[in-house]
């Protein structure tokens, strides 16, 4: 790990530079398969100022569904951030396998992005920014579980969320640039489950 990096939570200022980080990562992150123009368009129609604006002043779309945004920094630079919400899978119950029929789903967080610059990888900077993000759901988002959505075809992302606990629940659509894309739907415990009264 680079003895400068820093994790903390992403500031007012910070919105360009994530602009420009977002656009150097997910590109790096899609699918060969897909087309550069879709991957354009969901660059420009998703990751742009006015959606980090809102995400770094901790709302997801509704105002009342919180989000966290946190970025990794060395030497004055954005190396990587990592955006987590408040918020179940479309399939709820795909939490059930690895956490228990029952299990609060309410209480679940999505780890929605989380991207390093690829000259970060193999320092260490990933997975501590991995690690500030699960304290994030836990802590910051009042987190029971936490999951995520990956291209099948990474397989690189799945060996490192393997590492961090994750393990495969499900699958789910997600469409980028008007391309539906098949992922894998990842998840782990952040911590046991509250006791309630029945």
């Amino acid at each position: 790990m680079p003895d400068d990096l820093t994790v903390r939570l992403a500031r007012t200022d910070d919105v360009e530079p994530l602009v420009a980080l977002a656009a150097e990562t997910f590109p790096d992150a899609a699918p060969p398969t897909l087309p550069a123009a879709a991957i354009a368009e969901h660059v420009a129609r998703e990751l742009d100022a006015a959606h980090f604006r809102s995400w770094v002043a901790g709302r997801y779309g509704e105002p009342s569904t919180p989000a966290v945004v946190l970025v990794a920094e060395t030497d004055g630079r954005l190396v990587g951030y990592a955006l987590l919400v408040r918020a179940r899978p479309a399939e709820p119950a795909q939490l059930d396998g690895l956490l228990g029929p029952g299990y609060p789903h309410a209480a679940a967080v999505e780890l929605s992005k989380i991207y390093a610059l690829a000259s970060a990888r193999g320092t260490g900077a990933t997975g501590t920014l991995m690690t500030a993000a699960l304290v994030a759901a836990a802590e910051l988002l009042d987190g029971q579980a936490v999951w995520l959505g990956t291209n099948t075809e990474n397989r690189r992302a799945q060996r490192f969320y393997g590492k961090h606990g994750f393990a495969e629940v499900g699958r789910r659509a997600y469409v980028v640039g008007g391309e539906p894309q098949d992922d894998v739907v990842m998840a782990r415990v952040l911590r046991p489950a509250r006791a309630t009264n029945a």
